[in-house]
């Protein structure tokens, strides 16, 4: 046996050198074999592998394609679910999959955040406070019965529940003990409509509402709430998904106006709107199809509806809107930013209000 292998292995190089001579695989006696030589017509050497001749659309990457692919891949195990759909409730949670709604924290980055709530005590203690949650981030996996009951308090409370990978969880909360989940909790107590009302009516005002439609940039909601408030309203209203909530980074972008202007969060922003017409509020909708803002009449009872930068108002919102108002552009550019716009209009509102 012994004096058999390199007789062998001499033979299988014999093979290899008429395989690039003639184009045809050989077995080890130097036999051609017809039937391989038939599959390998047409195949080009690349790499370490035979691909067919003249494709190159990247289903056979160059040698240490693959590598890099892995290494991008592996960036993104940690991502949560982007499945979407409605939040679960008490019955849902004994183990089937939970669903995503609304954004990230931290638009900037995944570092640590101060409106994060980690671990299963420090989040029943919020609730046990009274404190107002955005959402719920929980791991993915089976869970023990005292996760199961704390999932189910959150849920009784409509708050959006996020699955994500574990990795996730210790990225978003700085590595800590983060035992499955972690909340992120309101910088400050989210109001009813009925309270923003009574404000204006404490103030002998006719009320002056804003109305965030679907802003996910934290940046944008706090400048917009810092706008609102110098123009004298008396309330901001989000809707409570797919759009950013009362983020340390909206109080920050805010510069303390947050501190001074209620903001009232709505399951269904559309019905929200019927409710403030039985109040007898106009909807007015910033379009740049609309009227021009200035030959508006803003004195009334209004609430002013600014749609997301991206998609918008809404079509359902947009339909429950008694007029549309526009702001006239004279640059090559054809939209504001949406604090920019909300800061127009409203100091416009101010302006006719105040008599000016």
């Amino acid at each position: 046996m012994n004096q058999r292998e390199p007789l062998c292995r001499g033979k299988r190089r014999k093979g290899l050198n008429m395989h690039e001579e003639n184009g045809k695989k050989t077995t080890v006696a130097g036999r051609v074999n017809e039937k391989s030589a038939a599959r390998g017509a047409g195949m080009v050497q690349q790499g370490t592998k035979k691909v067919p001749a003249g494709r190159t659309d990247g289903r056979f990457p160059a040698r240490g394609a693959g590598n890099e692919r892995r290494a991008v891949g592996g960036e993104r195990r940690g991502a949560e679910t982007e499945r979407r759909g409605a939040p679960v409730t008490a019955s849902e949670l004994s183990g089937e999959t939970l669903t995503r709604q609304g954004v990230m924290p931290e638009a900037e980055g995944d570092s640590p955040s101060e409106s994060l709530i980690a671990g299963r005590n420090a989040l029943r203690e919020m609730l046990k406070a009274g404190r107002d949650i955005d959402k719920v981030f929980v791991a993915k996996g089976d869970r023990d019965g005292g996760l199961v009951r704390l999932l189910q308090d959150i849920a009784a409370l409509k708050v959006p529940i996020i699955e994500v990978e574990r990795a996730r969880l210790e990225l978003l909360c700085g590595h800590r003990n983060h035992q499955g989940i972690v909340g992120m909790v309101a910088e400050q107590n989210y109001v009813s409509l009925q309270e923003m009302l009574d404000r204006a009516a404490a103030l002998g005002e006719a009320p002056l509402l804003v109305v965030a439609d679907g802003i996910e940039d934290p940046h944008n909601l706090g400048a917009l709430i810092r706008s609102a408030e110098c123009a004298g309203a008396h309330g901001v209203v989000i809707p409570k998904r797919r759009a950013v909530g009362l983020t340390s980074a909206v109080a920050r972008a805010s510069a303390g106006a947050l501190a001074h202007l209620p903001v009232a969060r709505v399951t269904n922003l559309a019905v929200a709107l019927d409710t403030l017409k039985e109040q007898g509020l106009w909807i007015y909708a910033a379009d740049m199809d609309g009227e021009p803002y200035h030959r508006v009449d803003l004195r009334g009872p209004a609430a002013i509806v600014l749609g997301s930068e991206g998609a918008g108002i809404s079509r359902l919102v947009r339909e429950k809107c008694d007029f549309s108002v526009s702001i006239p552009l004279y640059g090559k550019i054809n939209s504001l930013n949406v604090s920019s716009a909300a800061a127009v209009i409203l100091c416009e509102a101010a302006r006719q209000r105040k008599g000016q």
